[in-house]
C-alpha cells in the first residue's frame, strides 16, 4: 500500500472577499431629531393656515358674516375670559366628558375583554354590540330623553353611549390578536382568570387599547356637542346654540378653535401615554 504524499494532495484555494462592490449598509436605527425642529414641524402647517386666515379677512376676501377673522375670534375669547363664563363653560365640558368617557371606556373594555377571550362570551355579546355599533348613537338621543330626562344624568350617559362601541371594537381585536403561544406559556407558569387578563393579555393589546381611548375620546366631544345643546345653560355646546341664536359667528368659531385644541390635547395626552407605557414603539418611525 502507497503512502499518499501531502503534497499531492489538491486543496481549493481560500476566497476571499474583495472590497469591491461593497459599500457601508445603511442606518436602520432611529436618528434624535432635534425637539424644537419637531414642535415647528408638526405647528408649521396650522400656524400657515391662521396666517392664510388673517390674510384673507384683513384684505376683505373672506366677508365677517361668513367667516369671522381670527382678531375677532380672540377679542370674543376676551370677552369670554374676562366674565369668567369660558372658564365656567370649560370646567362644565371637562367634567361631563371626563365622567360619561369614563363610563363608556369601562364598559367597553370589559365586554370586550371578555368577548375575546371566551368563546362563550363572543357568542353572547358580540352579535349584540355589532348591532349597537350599527345604530348611530345620536339616534338614541330621543330615547335617552325619555329615560334620563334633560338633567346632567342623560349628559353623562349619551357621551358613554358614544364611547362603548369603539372601545369594545378595538379591545376586542386586540384580545384576539394576543399570540396563543405566550398566552399558554403563562397558563404554564399558572397565570389564569384576572391575572393573566391584567398581566399578559392587556399589555399585549395595548396598541389597540390606546387607538380606541383617542377614538373615543374624539367621538365624545360630537356626543358632548348633542348633549350640552339641550337643558343646560353652561359647556360649549351651550356656547355653540347662543352663537347660532344671537348669530355670533365669533362666538361660533371660537368653539370651534376651542374643540381643535382639546383633540390637540387628547392626542398628546395619549402619545405620552403611549410613550410611557411601550417605549419600544418610539423606535418604529423611520426620521
Amino acid at each position: 500500500m502507497t503512502a499518499v504524499r501531502t503534497d499531492e494532495l489538491s486543496t481549493p484555494a481560500a476566497t476571499t472577499p474583495t472590497d469591491e462592490g461593497l459599500r457601508e449598509p445603511r442606518f436602520l436605527g432611529s436618528r434624535e431629531r432635534s425637539r424644537v425642529l419637531s414642535i415647528g414641524i408638526r405647528f408649521a402647517v396650522p400656524v400657515l393656515l391662521v396666517a392664510v386666515w388673517q390674510l384673507a379677512s384683513s384684505r376683505g376676501w373672506l366677508d365677517p358674516e361668513i367667516l369671522a377673522s381670527p382678531s375677532s375670534v380672540i377679542t370674543a375669547a376676551e370677552e369670554l375670559w374676562e366674565s369668567g363664563q369660558l372658564t365656567e363653560f370649560l370646567a362644565a365640558s371637562a367634567r361631563r366628558a371626563a365622567l360619561g368617557v369614563s363610563l363608556g371606556v369601562t364598559i367597553g373594555l370589559v365586554l370586550g375583554v371578555l368577548s375575546g377571550i371566551s368563546a362563550l362570551g363572543e357568542e353572547v355579546i358580540d352579535p349584540t354590540m355589532q348591532m349597537y355599533r350599527a345604530v348611530p348613537f345620536l339616534a338614541l338621543v330621543p330615547l335617552l330623553l325619555s329615560w334620563f330626562g334633560v338633567g346632567e344624568g342623560f349628559k353623562i350617559i349619551l357621551i358613554a353611549v358614544s364611547a362603548v362601541a369603539p372601545m369594545y371594537a378595538y379591545t376586542y381585536l386586540g384580545v384576539r390578536g394576543v399570540d396563543r403561544k405566550v398566552v399558554e406559556a403563562a397558563r404554564g407558569y399558572g397565570l389564569s382568570g384576572i391575572r393573566l387578563v391584567w398581566s399578559v393579555i392587556l399589555p399585549s393589546a395595548l396598541p389597540n387599547i390606546l387607538m380606541a381611548l383617542r377614538i373615543c375620546l374624539s367621538v365624545s366631544l360630537t356626543g358632548l356637542i348633542a348633549a350640552e345643546q339641550i337643558g343646560t345653560t353652561t359647556g360649549i355646546g351651550y356656547l355653540v346654540a347662543l352663537s347660532q341664536q344671537y348669530f355670533r359667528n365669533d362666538y361660533m368659531v371660537l368653539c370651534i378653535v376651542l374643540y381643535a385644541v382639546i383633540g390637540v390635547l387628547i392626542d398628546l395626552g395619549i402619545r405620552l401615554l403611549e410613550r410611557v407605557s411601550m417605549p419600544w414603539r418610539s423606535g418604529v418611525a423611520s426620521r
